[in-house]
C-alpha cells in the first residue's frame, strides 16, 4: 500500500530528489515549498496528478504554517521530512568574525522551522501508519567531530539536533519516532559540484533507512546509510 510522505523544501536539491524517488516507487508526496507550482515540481505534478499534492509553505512563518495545516486538513502522513535548510554566507562564519543577522536568519530556517512544522503536523503523522518525523541535519553539527569554521551553519545543526531530541522525548509515549540524519555531502547548490554523492543517491539511501527505522531508533543521529554519528 502506498505511503504518504510530506517533504519540506521539495522544490530543489535533496527535497526534490526525495520527491522524485518516492513518486517513482509509487508513494504519495505532499510537496511543500514557498512556490510548489513552479519548475520541476510543476512537471512532476502534471505527470503524477493523483500522487503529488503541492502545498504552499514558508517554514519561517507561523501564519504560513497554520494556513498549510488548514489546507492539508486531516490528511494522513506516514512520514514527515523536515528538509528545508539554509547554509548562510560563505564568509563571516568563524569564531572571530560572525554575521549576526545572517546567523539569526539561518536559525529561523534550520532550527525554529523544523520544530514549528513538526508541532503543527504532528496530528497528521499520528493519524498515519508510518508515524515518523525525520529532520535533515548534518554531520557538521557534531561537536564530537572537532569542528572548525562554518560557525553559523554548524551551530544551527547542533541546535536542531537538541530541539528535535527534546521534541522526541516529549512525544515518545505517542509512538511517533523522531529521526535525525546527515544526508551526505551532496551535489546541490549548498554542497557544490565537488561533493561526494548525487541528490538521487542520498535520497534513495535516506528513504531506505527511514523505511527501516521505528521507535527503536527514535532520537538517533545517523548518516543517510544508517551509521551512527557522534553528537
Amino acid at each position: 500500500m502506498p505511503q504518504t510522505w510530506m517533504i519540506t523544501g521539495a522544490n530543489r536539491g535533496i527535497g526534490l530528489a526525495l520527491t522524485m524517488e518516492l513518486l517513482r516507487r509509487g508513494d504519495h508526496v505532499v510537496a511543500a515549498a514557498r512556490n510548489p507550482w513552479g519548475g520541476a515540481l510543476a512537471e512532476l505534478a502534471a505527470e503524477h496528478t493523483s500522487a503529488l499534492i503541492p502545498l504552499e509553505l514558508d517554514v519561517t512563518s507561523d501564519d504560513s504554517v497554520a494556513a498549510a495545516k488548514a489546507a492539508l486538513g486531516d490528511q494522513r502522513l506516514d512520514v514527515l521530512v523536515n528538509n528545508a535548510g539554509l547554509y548562510g554566507p560563505r564568509d563571516k562564519q568563524s569564531g572571530l568574525s560572525v554575521d549576526f543577522d545572517a546567523w539569526r536568519e539561518v536559525f529561523e530556517v534550520n532550527v525554529y522551522a523544523p520544530l514549528r512544522v513538526a508541532q503543527a503536523f504532528l496530528p497528521n503523522v499520528e493519524a498515519g501508519a508510518g508515524r515518523k518525523i525525520a529532520t535533515i541535519s548534518s554531520r557538521m553539527g557534531s561537536i564530537g567531530s572537532n569542528p572548525s569554521g562554518s560557525l553559523i551553519y554548524r551551530s544551527s545543526k547542533t541546535a536542531v539536533n537538541m530541539a528535535m531530541v527534546v521534541f522526541g522525548n516529549a512525544i515518545r509515549e505517542r509512538d511517533v519516532s523522531v529521526l535525525l540524519f546527515h544526508p551526505g555531502w551532496v551535489q546541490t547548490d549548498m554542497g557544490g559540484g565537488a561533493a561526494d554523492i548525487s541528490p538521487a543517491e542520498s535520497a534513495s539511501s535516506l528513504i531506505r533507512t527511514i523505511d527501516a527505522s521505528g521507535m527503536a531508533e527514535t532520537n538517533s543521529f545517523r548518516s543517510w546509510t544508517g551509521e551512527t554519528i557522534p553528537w
